[in-house]
């Protein structure tokens, strides 16, 4: 008995641990969407690079509170996960077993959040830069 007790809960941390790295990464997708209509843009010319295809990245414009708001979901359930809900035990010499791997998906969580809020109040700092 005590080995099916053991595999249920194997199975349910690496299901809990992987929907960590999911989160993240659907986060951080989300947040390269919503920055890419004006971000993008703002970037490459800052950087020299120019050509008339960069005026079809403003297209996505009318997306970007959809993106945003895909991001910001993705990104509160990762938080929620990573900060809120209770460690549990991985498998060793698996990836959730390093450190490295809590710290990976942190930095994406909180790299992913200040680009939703760049991509988000771009219309206060932008001209700054112009």
């Amino acid at each position: 008995m005590s080995e099916t007790g053991s595999t249920q809960t194997e199975g349910t941390s690496a299901a809990g641990n992987d929907s960590k790295g999911w989160l993240a990464t659907g986060g951080v997708i989300g947040a390269i969407l919503a920055a890419c209509c004006c971000i993008g843009p703002l970037i490459l010319v800052t950087l020299g690079v120019s050509g008339a295809w960069i005026g079809n990245l403003t297209a996505l414009e009318p997306f970007k509170p959809y993106f945003a708001a895909f991001a910001m979901i993705l990104i509160g359930l990762g938080f929620g996960q990573v900060y809120f809900k209770p460690k549990q035990p991985c498998e060793d010499g698996s990836y959730c077993a390093k450190p490295e791997s809590a710290l990976i998906t942190k930095f994406a969580l909180w790299a992913a959040s200040a680009l939703v809020l760049l991509a988000l109040t771009i219309d206060l700092w932008a001209p700054w830069f112009y």
